[in-house]
């Protein structure tokens, strides 16, 4: 009965050292972090285990709950979600690096030039904000000058310089100078000329 105790003690101190290896996914990190975290996740199942079957489902199963129970506090808590993943962290802010949580994310300025490169951003001053997210991802946003233009704003501009055609003249036009390329179809004729 003590491995189930065992089971929760060893989640937890999982959970710690999880923590401080730092806020990168699986795909971000290097060879020898991977080699680590597989470590760690073997050497907290180990205690468990001693060659028992029965042990090691009844401790498999008991990380499964625990994992939901986990998910489902943190639907409920935010206190608790912000303990268990963490929070974004500034790493730009108007187009200045913030050296000191770059330091504290243990992140150099040329892995979030490679980051920002990947995301198509060539100049850090053409970034407002920029965070690093719990999972370990970029997240950013771009200055006013650098946004892309989006179609709404094509549209308004659009409309600024070109009036607005009245509905039944675009129509009329329509109808006049182009020809309904779904005619036969709209006919149901089963096989178009140019196909016979």
């Amino acid at each position: 009965m003590n491995f189930i105790w065992y089971s929760f003690i060893l989640i937890l101190a999982g959970i710690l050292l999880l923590r401080i290896a730092g806020r990168k996914s699986i795909s971000q990190m290097t060879l020898a972090q991977t080699v680590v975290m597989i470590s760690i996740g073997t050497i907290i199942v180990q205690p468990i285990v001693e060659k028992s079957v029965v042990k090691a489902i009844v401790a498999a199963t008991i990380f499964v709950i625990s994992l939901l129970i986990l998910e489902y506090i943190e639907l409920k808590s935010n206190a608790f979600e912000k303990f268990i993943t963490g929070k974004s962290k500034i790493v730009i802010n108007n187009g200045t690096l913030d050296i000191q949580n770059l330091k504290k994310l243990r992140l150099t300025v040329d892995q979030l030039e490679m980051r920002l490169r990947n995301k198509g951003i060539s100049n850090i001053q053409d970034v407002k904000t920029a965070t690093i997210e719990p999972n370990g991802l970029l997240g950013y946003e771009l200055q006013e000058d650098a946004k892309p233009l989006t179609i709404g704003e094509f549209k308004r501009l659009m409309n600024t310089y070109f009036p607005v055609v009245p509905t039944d003249v675009a129509t009329q036009n329509k109808t006049s100078h182009k020809p309904d390329i779904f005619q036969e179809i709209n006919e149901k004729q089963q096989n178009p000329n140019y196909l016979q």
